[in-house]
Order: structure tokens, then C-alpha cells, then sequence
């Protein structure tokens, strides 16, 4: 149709051509996507009904509602053309998925695989449960720490040959990665009036890594601060915790050592829970030795002591009124034992066989 040419008879001629196609093309529309081309080369914006209906200003004002109305029967032609063939194929769809392979919808579902707490997550809210049910409570601190904090407060200066045993890692600025959880105790003491009772969980940062160290590892370390706490309170906390964790019957024993930041220090050992204490091992294996303790029938288990003096004065407490006692223990060192585990890196290997046992 050209310009000058716009009557109502060539308008309808039009239309109808449109409609045949339109069905047509519809009914032959393979798929989703052919029938939406469909319907957008009609109905759409660029479409060639709308087209058409543009040209409807080139009638007579008598003439454009007669083509109206063809225009409107056309569109509404092809819209149920359109979804004769959608509801069609979507039979057609169905069909074929049904026909497919069938799935028994009774059956029970498969699920997923249920997770595990982590062993040394395990031992280490079995030990805060049982220094909670003595009247300790938890404490915490930053991971990233200052020389102070981790050092200075705790009676270890610079010159100190206690910091040649700590490996440290030093981070950009002075900062560096705790090697103890002690200045959580040193920064609870400052913010806190005596008495108190604190145990301090979490990881420590250490450079060392083999079968029974490893980089990264975990510590619980306790303090109590009061008026007349003496080694007494110590011996007894230390041995009802550990009773609780190895059993009634453990025999325990208090070696006399060296801490900085405690005097008197002590070693606390227990009997080997491997051997029973006997030191004797499987016949021929090591001569007859109990491997874990090496024939001693001890196992040294945690270091302990009084508060310094120097450390109370640091944190602005009067070491002539107030005493205290502090410990520390290896998370790792006590789920090693408790669980039979020979090598520390199996707790961060990832091995799910290893984990799912626990």
C-alpha cells in the first residue's frame, strides 16, 4: 500500500492477509520461542498489524471505526491462534517429560550428609564446661596483639631469653601474632577489680610445625586473683580439672619450673593414660616402652604458678594485698591424648574420613 492509495476496502484486504498468515505461521510455530516470533512480527511495536493501524489516519473520519473493527477482530484472531498453539506445545512438553524416565516419588529422599563438629571444638567446650562449673568465666581478647600485652606486662622484656622460645610472628607496625592467650588475662586485670576468676580459650600463634606442634594451635589459660588465693587453691582446681577429664584415678604430680610471669612455677604431670603408668609398651615395640611417655610413665600436661609480683604491679594491683595463680594448657595436647591421635596435623587436614570419626 502507497501514499495516496489508503482506502477502507485495501485496509481490510490488508488485514485479512495478516490474519491469514498470522494463523498459519502460528499453527506451524515448532516451539516457544517460533510462536513468540510469531507474535511479535504481528502484535509487536514494529509489528505489521500496528502498522497498519497507523495507517488509519489516512481515512475518511466516517471510515475509521468500520476498520477499527476489522483491525480489532484480526488482533483478537490471532491471539487465540497464538494460544491454541502455546497451550500445544505445552502439552507436547509435558508429554515428553512424562514419557521420560520415571521417578518413584514414594521413595524416600536421600538427603545430605550430616556434619561433624570439629574434634578440637569438641575438647575444647568439654574443658570451658568444666571451668565454668567451678566458678570461672570466660574471657577474650584480640588475636592480633601489641609487645605490652604479650610481653612486657607479662615480667618478659625485650632482653628476656623466654622470648627466643616464643617464635614469634611479627606483623608490619610492631604488631604481632599472640603467642599465648596470657595478655588476656593482663588486659582483664586492668579493666577488672579483684576477686576474679577468668579462663581464657583461643588460638595462639607459634613458628613451629611437626608431628606434635603446629603453627597455629589452641591454649586455655586460667586466673584467679583474690585475697589469700594461695598454691593450695591452685593444686586443688588443676586436680579436680584434670580427674574430670582423665578420670578419678589419675595420678598427678607437681614438678617445680620456670615461667616469667609466675613464682613459684610448676610443671603439672599426669600418669600416661596410654600405658596406665607403667611405662611398658606393646612386647617388641621400643623395647618394651611405652612410646607416648617414653618409658617414664608421665606425661607432662600444663604449666602453672603463682602470679608474679611484677605482673600484679603492672596492671595496677598491689601484689601486698591481693595473690593469684595462673595455668595454661594445650588444647591440642589434651584432645591428642583424649582421642588417641598421634599427630597434631591431622586436626587441620581437612580429611573428612579423619573427622566424621568423632
Amino acid at each position: 500500500m502507497t501514499a495516496g492509495t489508503v482506502t477502507l476496502a485495501s485496509i481490510e484486504r490488508e488485514l485479512e492477509d495478516i490474519e491469514r498468515d498470522a494463523v498459519v505461521r502460528a499453527a506451524e510455530a515448532a516451539d516457544a520461542a517460533a510462536l513468540e516470533a510469531v507474535r511479535v512480527g504481528v502484535l509487536g511495536k514494529k509489528g505489521s498489524l500496528t502498522k497498519v493501524l497507523r495507517g488509519l489516519a489516512g481515512l475518511d473520519g466516517g471510515e475509521r471505526p468500520q476498520a477499527g473493527q476489522v483491525a480489532n477482530r484480526v488482533k483478537k484472531a490471532v491471539d487465540e491462534a497464538l494460544a491454541v498453539r502455546r497451550e500445544a506445545i505445552g502439552t507436547a512438553r509435558l508429554a515428553a517429560r512424562l514419557g521420560g524416565p520415571q521417578v518413584d516419588v514414594t521413595l524416600p529422599a536421600s538427603g545430605q550428609p550430616t556434619g561433624h563438629v570439629h574434634p578440637l571444638s569438641v575438647v575444647m567446650d568439654e574443658l570451658c564446661g568444666i571451668f565454668l562449673s567451678l566458678g570461672f568465666s570466660i574471657a577474650e581478647g584480640p588475636e592480633v596483639e601489641d609487645d605490652f600485652h604479650n610481653f612486657e606486662a607479662l615480667n618478659i622484656p625485650a632482653d628476656h631469653p623466654a622470648r627466643d622460645m616464643q617464635d614469634t610472628f611479627f606483623i608490619e607496625g610492631g604488631r604481632l601474632l599472640r603467642t599465648h592467650t596470657s595478655p588476656v588475662q593482663v588486659r582483664t586485670m586492668k579493666g577488672t577489680e579483684p576477686p576474679l576468676m577468668i579462663v581464657a580459650p583461643g588460638a595462639v600463634y607459634r613458628h613451629d610445625d611437626d608431628v606434635t606442634h603446629s603453627p597455629m594451635f589452641h591454649q586455655i589459660e586460667g586466673l584467679m586473683v583474690g585475697r589469700g588465693v594461695t598454691f593450695r587453691n591452685l593444686k586443688a582446681v588443676l586436680t579436680e580439672f584434670l580427674a574430670r577429664i582423665f578420670g578419678p584415678d589419675l595420678a598427678v604430680k607437681f614438678r617445680p619450673s620456670y615461667f616469667p610471669f609466675t613464682e613459684p612455677s610448676a610443671e603439672v604431670d599426669i600418669g600416661c593414660v596410654m600405658c596406665r603408668g607403667t611405662g611398658s609398651g606393646d612386647a617388641g615395640a621400643d623395647a618394651g616402652r611405652c612410646k607416648v611417655c617414653k618409658g617414664t610413665g608421665w606425661l607432662e600436661i600444663l604449666g602453672c604458678g603463682m602470679v608474679h609480683p611484677k605482673v600484679f604491679a603492672d596492671v595496677g594491683y598491689d601484689p601486698e594485698v591481693y595473690t593469684g595463680f595462673a595455668f595454661g594448657i594445650g588444647v591440642e595436647r589434651i584432645a591428642m591424648l583424649k582421642l588417641r591421635i598421634d599427630d597434631i596435623r591431622l586436626f587441620y587436614g581437612h580429611d573428612m574420613r579423619f573427622l566424621a570419626q568423632f
